[in-house]
């Protein structure tokens, strides 16, 4: 078993850093804050619950009602019976299990959401879930089921399900059933109330996991893309004006200017050849305002992941008062995952044209009519070698790929639950879709590095400037010449590691 290697605090806000660093062994703090939150919130709903304040007791959704289309109906009046109630009737979700780190990012931002303590349980509940961090396990939860509406109903319930040993969990990456897994990970069988079950369900933390993980890779491919552009332009000899700072400047975009400064920086000591076109193709002479727009877009996205894990999304809320009977239990729609899938479909967007980006620049570097006279494909012999021919033909299935998941879902309502969700936002799905794409376009990056060193094998010129240079020494020393023909596609992958762990201007 992994020990904890970091620490994360539910006191202030959530470090979208932690999200990743969810995916092994970590410690969450739960101090007298957290506590002194939980508490009151607990002892409200329990005053709420049995008449503390005279009168009859108010219905509380979930905690005396029955639940979605049903809540007109009293729910179970045994409070550990509700629980069972409420997971149930949420076992229905099919296909194959998400990522871990998927699984367990959901969590932790479910655990910080519950510690705000606006959610009304159990200190116990907030520990349990914090002692889990502490070891390798990560519940089975199925990918299909959830619309983002009532929250992520359905895989959430999986995920809780599997805290309280029933169906199936991972530990040391081993699937088995939940309650082995328990007992291989040294935690007890999570033990919940009506309100517990339904405040770990009722939250858009799937969503927002899976938006805030692909959200980084995304950001990772920029990066690496503005880097490589630089690469391709150096090793064939253009001229760097395409990145004039008067010239994006006036354009009046501040991510083109942006991501112009980025590369003219890394670009500097570019010495030109003298022999190419007046005018680039598209792919290189408009790549700043590609790739700046293309930081405009995530900027948004920013502010949406950082909105989310900074929000509290449960159905009904309680807000304590000092004056117990000036406190209130508040029904509504804080678990409805639109800003989520608007932000995952704004990010499969721009992870499509960026994949359209750096597909067109392999290509380019692969055709001897555009690319300074290398050989086709950049075999070192064509016809007995064939260099990056299989490369290619991958990088365009994989663009194809994401332009077919690249289709809005944040729109696609239909009317689920009796009418009661009579529009849902399928952000789970637009979310868990972007993850999906995201790791396509850093293979994508990864086959143009691939391409860019091979190009300098066989006959392009060495980067003149300093940091082109050290980019290529980098991919030089983990990746060997194309010569003869091999498999590529762990050199690929090499390549997108090599990218994302490399410190790029």
């Amino acid at each position: 078993m992994l020990t904890p290697t970091d620490t994360v605090s539910l006191t202030g806000p959530l470090d979208p850093a932690a999200l990743r660093r969810a995916a092994t062994p970590l410690t969450v703090g739960v101090d007298a804050e957290v506590r002194a939150r939980l508490g009151r919130g607990r002892r409200f709903l329990h005053g709420l619950r049995h008449g503390d304040g005279g009168g009859e007791p108010p219905r509380i959704y979930g905690a005396t009602t029955g639940f979605g289309a049903l809540v007109g109906y009293a729910g179970r009046p045994d409070e550990a019976d509700q629980c069972d109630n409420t997971l149930a009737h949420l076992g229905a979700g099919q296909g194959p299990d998400l990522p871990h780190e998927i699984s367990r990012a959901a969590l932790l931002l479910r655990t910080w959401s519950l510690a705000q303590g606006f959610s009304g349980v159990s200190t116990e509940v907030v520990d349990r879930l914090a002692a889990m961090f502490a070891t390798t396990f990560s519940p089975a939860v199925p990918r299909y089921g959830s619309v983002g509406a009532s929250g992520d109903l359905i895989p959430l319930a999986y995920a809780t399900q599997a805290l309280r040993g029933r169906g199936h969990a991972y530990v040391d990456g081993r699937r088995m059933p939940a309650a082995e897994a328990l007992t291989a990970a040294g935690l007890r069988p999570l033990a919940l109330d009506g309100r517990d079950a339904l405040a770990l369900v009722n939250g858009t933390s799937v969503t927002t996991a899976a938006l805030a993980l692909a959200r980084d890779t995304v950001r990772t491919a920029h990066r690496s893309l503005m880097a490589l552009t630089c690469l391709l332009a150096d090793t064939l000899g253009c001229e760097p004006g395409f990145l004039d700072g008067d010239l994006l400047r006036v354009y009046g975009h501040t991510g083109a200017v942006d991501a112009g400064a980025r590369m003219r920086e890394t670009l500097a000591g570019i010495v030109p050849s003298g022999t190419r076109s007046l005018q680039e193709p598209y792919s290189i002479r408009c790549a700043p305002q590609l790739l700046g727009a293309a930081e405009d877009a995530l900027r948004y996205v920013d502010g949406v992941v950082a909105a989310d894990l900074g929000g509290v999304s449960d159905n009904p809320l309680f807000f304590p008062d000092d004056d117990a009977e000036n406190g209130k239990v508040v029904h509504g729609g804080n678990f409805f995952g639109q800003p989520a899938a608007f932000a995952a479909d704004l990010l499969a967007s721009v992870t499509a044209q960026l994949g359209n980006l750096a597909e067109r620049q392999l290509d380019l570097l692969t055709d001897p009519a555009r690319n300074g006279g290398l050989p086709p494909m950049l075999a070192t012999a064509p016809g007995l070698q064939h260099g990056l021919q299989g490369v290619q033909l991958a990088g365009t299935a994989f663009v194809a790929e994401i332009r077919r998941n690249a289709t809005p879902a944040g729109m696609q309502s239909l009317p689920t639950n009796l009418h009661n969700q009579d529009v849902v936002p399928f952000g789970t799905q637009a979310a868990l879709r972007s993850f999906d794409m995201a790791e396509l376009l850093g293979l994508l990056a990864g086959s143009l590095a691939l391409g860019l060193r091979q190009a300098v094998h066989v006959g392009a010129r060495r980067p003149t400037a300093p940091r082109c240079a050290e980019l290529l020494d980098a991919l030089i020393e983990v990746i060997p010449p194309v010569e003869p023909d091999r498999p590529l596609d762990a050199d690929v992958r090499a390549a997108a590691r090599l990218l994302a762990a490399r410190e790029l201007p």
